[in-house]
């Protein structure tokens, strides 16, 4: 009885493993799609080998398309039109596509393959995208699961960006990572130091960039971005201004607020920083230094849930409810947020709560 119940549990076995190595040799056979032509606004043509996603192969060939995900279908930030050759709408494009985008041929790179010829337009701001060599100069332990990454640039040496930009840093291949990735993380430098970039990168349990920076980068080691890429920026006005961030939302802040004192801008600002615990709260030094040179800013730590006994005389609870304390009404001002989407949808309803128009809420969304 044994020996039948084995020699069935073989046959099985066997059986699975001819299906596997099937599906295997299928697949090889089946996504084997030849050379491709891609045709990038009708003035220049990339010949490619067939059968993986648009982002990917234009990374490849040095073409930058912004992707905050990695091309995962979670960010919906690579966007192109394409012409011709791309099939049809998949459902995981179909939730960052507006309808007049769906009409003009917009889609996500990430999830176009390449399986014949395509004509593609890439707006020509990101044609200039560059990819920039950099020695990790120094990293500083901010928290427990934070870190800021000081990146002296190589070549070029120098890189233009506006406060509130963000790169895209390169990982390579390590351990189980198989393939480069890219992920993207907002610039926190001073934008005087042109040839510094300087990254606050929290940790994502079983992130395959975020474990790399933090458990395989080293001081001096090598580091590859490009960029810069963003809309997000402050407005060409006078309003005040309401500052909502939390953890590593702390980068785009503190480049802008750098910027601010560099050009003695006077507008009034009131920034508030979330974070769990008091030992997650971070740069609160820093932050009563812009307090003291800066004309008209505030900075207000709040801690969601003290533990007992911590000495944390600040506010406390949610950030949003923060902020609905210190408000009434704030009709006239402007509104920058930088966080995890959860924290910018809750904030957004607070302040149009608090008479904020639609378009003067700007943020950016980490996804």
């Amino acid at each position: 009885m044994i020996a039948s119940t084995l020699i069935s549990v073989l046959i099985v076995s066997t059986i699975g493993a001819g299906l596997a190595s099937l599906l295997v040799v299928s697949e090889h056979l089946i996504a084997n799609y030849g050379q491709c032509r891609i045709r990038i606004n009708e003035d220049r043509e990339l010949t490619v080998q067939g059968g993986k996603d648009l982002l990917s192969m234009l990374t490849a060939e040095k073409i930058f398309i912004p992707s905050a995900c990695g091309g995962r279908a979670t960010c919906g930030m690579c966007k192109v039109k394409v012409l011709d050759g791309a099939g049809p709408l998949l459902p995981t494009e179909e939730p960052y596509l507006s309808k007049q985008e769906r009409e003009s041929n917009v889609r996500l790179s990430c999830q176009v393959k390449v399986r014949n010829d395509l004509r593609i337009l890439i707006p020509q701001e990101l044609l200039s995208i560059r990819e920039y060599t950099c020695r990790c100069e120094r990293i500083v332990d901010l928290t427990h699961d934070i870190k800021l990454f000081r990146l002296t640039l190589v070549e070029p040496a120098t890189m233009d960006y506006i406060p509130g930009h963000y790169v895209q840093l390169r990982t390579p291949k390590y351990g189980k990572s198989r393939e480069e990735v890219y992920r993207a993380y907002s610039i926190a430098s001073d934008p005087t130091e042109k040839d510094i970039i300087e990254l606050i990168i929290r940790l994502v349990p079983g992130g395959i960039c975020t474990t790399y920076c933090f458990e395989h980068l080293k001081e001096g080691d090598a580091v590859t971005i490009n960029g810069p890429y963003g809309d997000f920026r402050l407005s060409d006005t006078d309003a005040p201004m309401i500052f909502i961030a939390g953890g590593s939302g702390m980068a785009p802040m503190r480049c802008i607020l750098h910027h601010m004192k560099n050009t003695g801008n006077p507008r009034k600002v009131i920034y508030f920083f979330g974070a769990n615990k008091v030992k997650e709260m971070f740069m609160v030094d820093e932050m009563r230094r812009f307090e003291s040179e800066l004309a008209d800013f505030r900075f207000v730590a709040v801690i969601a849930n003290p533990d007992p006994g911590e000495a944390w005389e600040g506010e406390t609870g949610l950030v949003t409810q923060a902020v609905q304390k210190s408000f009434q009404e704030a009709s006239d001002y402007e509104a920058y947020l930088c966080g995890s989407p959860g924290m910018i949808d809750a904030s957004i309803k607070v302040l149009r709560d608090l008479g904020i128009a639609e378009q003067s809420i700007f943020f950016d969304k980490f996804a």
